[in-house]
Parts: C-alpha cells; sequence; structure tokens
C-alpha cells in the first residue's frame, strides 16, 4: 500500500535498509495530515456506528498485558452477549504510551494509573497491592511486610519504562537508593489500574 501511495504521489515516503525502516523527510511533511486524515475516517465509522445502534463497529483498546490476560477477555466476552458484532483492537504498551494513544484518538479508551492527564475522563477500577518477588531461600521471604529500606540491601530489578514507576517514587520519598541490576518492563506489577476514555 505504502509503494502504491509513493508512485501515485511520485514522493518517497519511506527510507528501507537492514536496520529496519524510517520516514523520510517528505513523509515527516505529509504524516500529521494523514494522521488527521486517519482520525477523521475514525470518526466517520463512530458516527455511522452510532446509527447503526452499535450493531457493528471497532473498539481500540489501549492496554497492558496483564489486564489484556487477566482482565479483557471477560469483560469482552460480557460485553459480545449485548453486542456480538463489535470488533476489538488491544495496543499494547506503558502509562506513557497509552496515554498518548488516547489523547492522539489512536485507541478509544485504556487503562492507565492514577493521576492522568486533565483532558481524560476516568473511571477508577481497582487499586492492586505492590507486592515483593523473592527467591525462596530468602532471608526475609516470610515476612508479613516487606521494609522498604531492605529493598536496597539486596539486588534489585526495576519495573519501569516510559514514565517514573510507582516503585521509584516510593525510594524517592523515602531518600532510597536500590541496588537495581537493570530496568526492564512488565506491566504485572502494577498499584493502581483505572479505566480511561
Amino acid at each position: 500500500m505504502i509503494n502504491d501511495l509513493e508512485k501515485e504521489w511520485k514522493i518517497s515516503l519511506l527510507e528501507r535498509d537492514r536496520t529496519g525502516v524510517r520516514l523520510t523527510s517528505d513523509g515527516h511533511r505529509i504524516l500529521p495530515y494523514a494522521k488527521r486524515v486517519c482520525e477523521e475516517y475514525q470518526k466517520l465509522l463512530i458516527q455511522v456506528d452510532e446509527l447503526n445502534g452499535l450493531q457493528s463497529g471497532l473498539i481500540r483498546i489501549g492496554t497492558f498485558s496483564s489486564v489484556a490476560t487477566h482482565w479483557l477477555p471477560n469483560i469482552i466476552k460480557e460485553f459480545q452477549k449485548d453486542y456480538p458484532n463489535i470488533d476489538y483492537e488491544l495496543l499494547l504498551g506503558d502509562y506513557t504510551e497509552i496515554e498518548e494513544w488516547i489523547l492522539d484518538g489512536r485507541v478509544d479508551c485504556g487503562f492507565l494509573r492514577l493521576p492522568t492527564h486533565p483532558d481524560l475522563e476516568a473511571v477508577f477500577l481497582e487499586q492492586d497491592k505492590l507486592l515483593v518477588i523473592l527467591p525462596e531461600n530468602h532471608p526475609l521471604a516470610d515476612c508479613e511486610k516487606f521494609p522498604v529500606t531492605s529493598l536496597c540491601d539486596y539486588p534489585f530489578m526495576l519495573l519501569e519504562k516510559g514514565a517514573k514507576a510507582e516503585v521509584s517514587e516510593i525510594f524517592e520519598r523515602n531518600g532510597l537508593i536500590p541496588k537495581a541490576r537493570f530496568t526492564t518492563w512488565d506491566d504485572y506489577a502494577n498499584s493502581e489500574s483505572t479505566f480511561h476514555h
């Protein structure tokens, strides 16, 4: 499709090489217009769906893997009972990416943590506990409440991507510096789950 566009418009939109694909300078100039066309097309589809009484359509949801695995199957299953012809598109990302997708109109709704951008309408869903995952033979494996200060005594894997995670904020508030071996993103450790649109 991109090749067809490039031939029709007589411009190059993408640079293709061994390292991957990137937008050309012409592609960057056209991108905002293409985004607006896509957004207006989605608005048109929404209006048509409303006229059809939600008999058909597409709902795009920004989410992370734990919600996609544990929450969404049941939510979608219940929704399909009343609206069997609705299709769903899931985009997986972190809190920062999902918030940007909602604001840009790339998704219709998404799962985030509080607080969120003031322009978003939020529905609070659930507050999760922050848990420490330890080896079975760890000296503190049996303690009922894990002391935050003890996290600095052992090698630590920080779950963080994009915006600062709740755990980093806790360390900062308490003036602590963990012995972080590496930083990764695995959203199975989110403290507040909320739904936004």
